[in-house]
Parts: structure tokens; C-alpha cells; sequence
């Protein structure tokens, strides 16, 4: 496969899967998350989509430079822990907005957080820049663990 077709692939996937959940859940955004009790670090509503975006971005590229790497079992490994993250993110939105279950998404989003951690521990093995390319990544996904469990607290 064409290397830039791969590239567009990567970077697709989790865009797709970021607009998806978004989408999905974007009745619980306009309605439910605007009348809860917020702390005083609750960012602009605005400023979501467009860091989710970038970081799906960063995201694809990294998950492309994975995938250009000499296949392996640690490639492999990298491969599912990849998925598997992708999969608890898109899964956050849902069980956030659209299912209101706030302890629930914040048990979640730990784990999130703990299989980003590892996908960066495994991407370093293979490539330090894909690894690297994650870290904005988890620094978001930080501040959203503690900004759910503020949400919940306060709710």
C-alpha cells in the first residue's frame, strides 16, 4: 500500500472514531453537561473539538510510524494496547454524555488513562517518536480524568 494512503488511513481511524462518538453523544454536550455544577478549570466548550482533533491527528501519525516498524511480537503487542485505547476513548464519550453515568466514566477513563501510559511505554521500544507523538495525548486525558471526577464530585 501506497505509504501516504496508509498515512491518510491512520490518521482517519481515529479521527473517525473520535467523530462518531462525538456525534453520537452530542445531545448529552447541548443539554445534560450544560446544566451541571462545574469546577472553575471547566475549559470553553469550543476548545474541545479542536484539541480532540489535533490529538487524534497525532495520534494517526503515531499509529502510522508503528506500523511502518519491522513487524514483531512487541509491534503486535503495540498494535492491540493501540486498540484497546482507542476503543476506551471512544466508549468514554458515551458512557459521559450520552448514558450520564459519571462515576462509571471516571473508572473508565483511569483505565484509559493506564492503556495510553502502556501505549506509550511500548511505542518507545519500537519508535520514540510515535511514543513521543502520544504525550500531549495522555497530558489531555489527565486533565479530563480530573476534571470528570471534579464534574462528579460536584454532581
Amino acid at each position: 500500500m501506497n505509504r501516504y494512503i496508509k498515512l491518510t488511513l491512520c490518521i482517519l481511524l481515529p479521527l473517525l472514531i473520535g467523530g462518531i462518538s462525538g456525534y453520537a453523544s452530542a445531545s448529552g454536550i447541548n443539554i445534560w453537561y450544560m446544566g451541571l455544577n462545574k469546577p472553575f478549570f471547566n475549559p470553553p466548550n469550543y476548545l474541545f473539538g479542536p484539541v480532540w482533533s489535533l490529538l487524534y491527528i497525532l495520534m494517526g501519525i503515531s499509529f502510522y510510524r508503528i506500523l511502518q516498524s519491522t513487524p514483531n511480537e512487541i509491534r503486535k503487542k503495540a498494535i492491540v494496547i493501540f486498540c484497546i485505547q482507542l476503543v476506551l476513548n471512544f466508549c468514554w464519550s458515551f458512557l459521559f454524555f450520552r448514558f450520564q453515568m459519571l462515576a462509571i466514566s471516571f473508572i473508565e477513563i483511569i483505565i484509559m488513562w493506564i492503556s495510553i501510559a502502556t501505549m506509550i511505554y511500548t511505542f518507545t521500544k519500537i519508535d520514540k517518536t510515535a511514543a513521543y507523538l502520544q504525550i500531549p495525548y495522555l497530558l489531555w486525558v489527565s486533565f479530563a480524568s480530573v476534571l470528570n471526577g471534579a464534574i462528579w464530585y460536584l454532581n
